[in-house]
């Protein structure tokens, strides 16, 4: 029972950022929700206000100046939370260089992470707030998610794609897209 009150603990946090939410913004709440804590609820203020909003709402902040889950190394807050929280999903390793991308600019690390900036740059101006925004920024990066994960079963398995007709390989494909990642 005392475990299980543990992990309940842990699974309860919050997490605040600064508002205005853009792609690191809006990837660090996705990748917490789906592989950190589901429950997760988020706060948004301005940058001023996160180290007191923190301790007064027993919050974790992320994507801030000086926030342990912030840029560091060359890293986005994305890459960084995922090398906290020790999350060796291959996918989400692969999705972590578009969000970089996008985050940072580098556009020589993944090309999509062009179209991701301008996918986010361009929400803004049709949600009412930022909750709103990380709710409906949530498709895309599933979407982004299972593209990753298709580009790199497409990969892994391109000999023996190679020798079928499309219609197996996507037959295949289909399949493989449906298994768990490790």
């Amino acid at each position: 029972m005392l475990v299980i009150a543990y992990l309940r603990k842990v699974n309860d946090l919050k997490w605040v950022t600064r508002d205005f939410v853009h792609v690191d913004r809006t990837a660090c709440p996705w990748l917490i929700r789906e592989f950190i804590d589901p429950q997760a609820e988020f706060i948004f203020v301005p940058t001023e206000k996160i180290e007191e909003v923190a301790k007064k709402q027993g919050a974790t902040p992320f994507d801030a100046p000086g926030a342990k889950l912030g840029h560091r190394n060359g890293k986005c807050s994305f890459e960084t939370i995922i090398e906290e929280y020790k999350l060796k999903d291959p996918v989400l390793h692969e999705l972590a260089k578009i969000v970089h991308s996008a985050d940072t600019r580098d556009t020589g690390l993944a090309p999509e992470g062009l179209g991701l900036s301008a996918m986010m740059t361009g929400a803004w101006f049709n949600v009412k707030d930022d909750f709103e925004a990380v709710r409906k920024a949530a498709y895309v990066y599933n979407a982004l998610y299972s593209y990753c994960k298709f580009k790199m079963l497409r990969e892994k398995h391109k000999d023996e794609l190679g020798k079928m007709s499309r219609k197996e390989q996507r037959e295949l494909l289909i399949e493989k897209m449906r298994e768990k990642t490790s």
